[in-house]
């Protein structure tokens, strides 16, 4: 959806991966009714681990 943050405070790549993970999880029926949950932690991780603090 254009215009809307699905994850506050990343940026504009980290958004397009979460979507990215998330419909490649949707369409494999990896994660089931999950998609969305893995695909915010796992970029929130790696946001996390590239050293920046949520919300910046």
């Amino acid at each position: 959806m254009p215009g809307k943050k699905h994850l506050l405070g990343v940026s504009n790549k980290e958004e397009r991966q979460y979507e990215h993970i998330k419909e490649s999880a949707q369409r494999s029926g990896r994660y089931g009714s999950r998609a969305k949950e893995v695909a915010a932690r796992t970029v929130l991780k790696q946001h996390k681990e590239k050293g920046h603090s949520k919300g910046h």
